[in-house]
């Protein structure tokens, strides 16, 4: 296949990707970061313990994180079908990956805060801090580096979902390398979508490493 046709379908499928890779993240962390939150201030010990709310949230999530993406797509089929209005098609694809994507999130979150030194919680508290300055002035200001770390390896992660969902109508760059690249033998299609992907996943990488380094650097 030439360039000049090329290109246009590898720019639809990079947009389309970063469209479901970006809403998907967004909406996922909206979720998944109050339950981080939850999972450490709610523990034995914590800030605001709560050792059976604790429990049940950690069942429910590990059991979410416990269902492969590819059959999270199946099973939400028809729960998909009647919040989006269709279980085929870019946008349709959004719901199971935030479904996907928050309990993951929501454990990248807890192990940053877990990071966070409990000298400075304990400090916090002798000055008479209360639960909410505690969460939102100490725990997750000084977990900040380690939260953007987990930030970019979670839409990296995202993204490697959304190659999968060509299985169930998606577009993007997975289905560009699949649908019209394997199936129909053409390998040219297949391998440039391909290195897109990984290009993608680098650039988030770095990206985020960088930044990162950047915030702990002013930290110090």
């Amino acid at each position: 296949m030439t360039w000049d046709k090329l290109l246009p379908m590898l720019w639809e499928g990079t947009v389309e990707t970063l469209y479901m890779t970006l809403w998907s993240s967004a909406i996922a962390y909206l979720i998944g970061l109050p339950l981080g939150v939850l999972l450490v201030v709610t523990r034995r010990g914590g800030i605001m313990p709560s050792p059976t709310f604790n429990a049940i949230l950690g069942v429910a999530i590990n059991f979410l994180r416990s269902i492969p993406f590819i059959i999270m797509l199946a099973v939400l089929f028809p729960v998909t079908r009647i919040v989006v209005g269709t279980a085929i098609g870019t946008k349709s694809i959004i719901f199971p990956l935030v479904v996907s994507a928050f309990p993951y999130i929501a454990r990248m979150v807890e192990s940053s805060l877990e990071e966070v030194d409990h000298g400075i919680i304990e400090a916090a508290q002798s000055m008479g801090s209360t639960n909410l300055q505690l969460i939102f002035k100490v725990l997750l200001p000084e977990a900040v580096p380690s939260l953007v770390n987990g930030a970019a390896i979670s839409i990296t992660t995202i993204l490697g979902y959304t190659a999968m969902a060509s299985a169930a109508g998606g577009g993007g760059l997975g289905a560009l390398a699949i649908v019209k690249g394997l199936n129909v033998r053409k390998f040219d299609i297949m391998y440039s979508a391909s290195l897109l992907l990984v290009a993608l996943v680098q650039i988030i990488t770095v990206f985020g490493t960088r930044f990162t380094r950047g915030l702990d650097h002013k930290r110090r």
